[in-house]
């Protein structure tokens, strides 16, 4: 099996959650890149330059967003890189970090919602000017945006194990000797 990478106080669910959202992601990036360079994965009524570089900055800013659920079970999510100017080295705030990331949890949910509502309705087919037409372009849009309903829970399970693990009561602890520390998590 492969070592996913994560701190080693993090639960192994929440790691393997926190390492599948990119992956969920993904497939959708992919489908509107191909369609942006003309796979046959619907049709655009009007191909211009803007909405070619909506979809690739669109892409490119889900991915980024998706990896930084990472960060809530590696060490970047508890102290920020030395590498950055003026917070490089300084704690993560708790609060801020779990504010953030359930606030990136929202939008997915919202959309989830207006989007399941819109199917149920029968109501806006799609983003307008993009067509998917047939069986196996309706198939592969499914296929490929279908993983982007697992994106909020994920975020969400993953957040909360974040704050869960991070606000822990301390508590002191007689069989830890005195190079290890005080307290204990539990």
């Amino acid at each position: 099996m492969t070592k996913l990478k994560a701190l080693p106080h993090v639960p192994r669910w929440a790691v393997v959650a926190a390492h599948a959202v990119p992956l969920l992601v993904l497939p959708s990036g992919i489908w509107r890149v191909a369609l942006t360079f003309g796979a046959p994965v619907a049709r655009i009524d009007d191909p211009s330059t803007a909405l070619a570089v909506y979809q690739i900055v669109l892409t490119v800013v889900a991915e980024l967003l998706a990896f930084l659920t990472l960060g809530l079970v590696r060490e970047w999510g508890e102290v920020f890189p030395r590498r950055l100017p003026f917070l490089g080295g300084r704690p993560v705030g708790v609060r801020g970090a779990t504010s953030a990331a359930l606030a990136g949890a929202g939008g997915p949910f919202a959309l989830t919602g207006w989007f399941t509502y819109a199917a149920v309705a029968g109501i806006g087919r799609g983003a307008p000017g993009i067509h998917v037409e047939g069986p196996f372009q309706e198939a592969l849009f499914a296929v490929c945006h279908l993983p982007l309903v697992a994106w909020a829970p994920l975020l969400l399970t993953v957040t909360l194990a974040y704050h869960r693990r991070r606000t822990a009561t301390r508590v002191p602890c007689a069989a830890r000797t005195a190079h290890e520390g005080p307290s204990v998590f539990v």
